[in-house]
C-alpha cells in the first residue's frame, strides 16, 4: 500500500518542487512565483466562490456526463448487437464524431439558449462518442460461446441484455466515461466561457481579462486539482463496479 502511494505521489511532488524553485525568483508578471498563486489560492477560493462558481460547474459537468453516458451506452447496445443498424449508421457517426464539440458551441446556444441547459448539452455532445464507441465495441465482443448458451437457456430480451450483454460489455464502457470525463472538463470550462456569469471558465476568464494573473493561475491550479479528485472518486467506482472482472484478470496473470 506504502509503495502505490510513493509510485502515486513521487512525480506530482517532483514536479510541485520544480515549479517552485523554478519559478521562485521570477519577476515575470505572467509566471509568478509558485509561493505567490499558493498564497492567493486560499484568498481567492473562499467558501463563497465554492458555493457560486465551483458547484455549478461539478453540477453542470455531472449532468452532461450523464446525459452522454444514457444515450452513449443505449445507441451503442443497439448499435452493436445489430449489424445492419451498425452499417447503416456508421457513416453518420464517423461524420458527427469528426465535428469538434467546441465548434457547435454558437449552434447549441441559438437552440438551448444560453443558460446551463446549453453548457450541458456541450459537454453531452462531446462526452457521448467515447462512451458510444466504446459501448458498440463491448457489444460486438461479446463471447460467442456464452451468447449461444443464453440463447440455449432461453435466456432472451431484456434478461440477456442485462445479464450478459452490458456486463461483458462493462470494461469497455468503463473505458469509454473515463475518457468522456477527461473530455467533459475541458468542454466544461469552454461552455463557460461562452455568456456565462458563474463557473469556473467564466471565473479564469475574468481574472485574465482584469490581468490579475495569480488569481488566474490559482483557477488553473484548482482545475487541475479536480481533474485529479475526479478520477481517483471514478476509479474507486470502478473497482467496486469491476470488482469481478479485476478479479478474474488478477487470477488469469497469477496462473499464468
Amino acid at each position: 500500500m506504502l509503495r502505490q502511494l510513493v509510485l502515486v505521489f513521487a512525480l506530482p511532488v517532483v514536479l510541485v518542487a520544480v515549479w517552485w524553485v523554478t519559478s521562485a525568483g521570477s519577476q515575470d508578471v505572467y509566471w509568478p512565483p509558485l509561493r505567490t498563486i499558493v498564497e492567493a489560492f486560499w484568498e481567492v477560493w473562499t467558501a463563497e466562490r465554492w458555493t457560486g462558481d465551483v458547484l455549478p460547474s461539478v453540477l453542470r459537468l455531472a449532468a452532461g456526463v450523464a446525459l452522454a453516458a444514457v444515450v452513449g451506452v443505449a445507441l451503442g447496445t443497439v448499435i452493436g448487437s445489430y449489424r445492419r443498424v451498425r452499417a447503416v449508421c456508421e457513416p453518420v457517426l464517423e461524420f458527427l464524431r469528426a465535428v469538434p464539440p467546441p465548434v457547435l458551441v454558437p449552434v447549441i446556444m441559438l437552440f438551448a439558449g444560453i443558460g446551463d441547459t446549453m453548457k450541458i448539452v456541450v459537454i453531452a455532445s462531446g462526452c457521448v462518442w467515447p462512451i458510444l464507441l466504446n459501448t458498440v465495441e463491448g457489444v460486438r465482443a461479446v463471447d460467442s460461446v456464452m451468447s449461444e448458451t443464453a440463447r440455449s437457456y432461453g435466456i432472451t430480451g431484456v434478461a440477456r441484455l442485462r445479464q450478459l450483454v452490458l456486463p461483458s460489455a462493462s470494461p469497455q464502457i468503463f473505458a469509454g466515461l473515463r475518457q468522456a470525463l477527461s473530455i467533459g472538463i475541458i468542454l466544461m470550462v469552454i461552455s463557460e466561457m461562452f455568456a456565462a456569469s458563474n463557473g469556473l471558465g467564466f471565473t479564469i476568464v475574468q481574472f485574465q481579462r482584469s490581468f490579475a494573473i495569480p488569481d488566474m493561475w490559482t483557477g488553473i491550479l484548482l482545475l487541475g486539482l479536480l481533474g485529479f479528485a475526479l478520477s481517483v472518486l471514478f476509479q474507486l467506482a470502478e473497482r467496486r463496479v469491476l470488482a469481478w472482472y479485476h478479479g478474474l484478470r488478477d487470477a488469469t496473470r497469477g496462473s499464468s
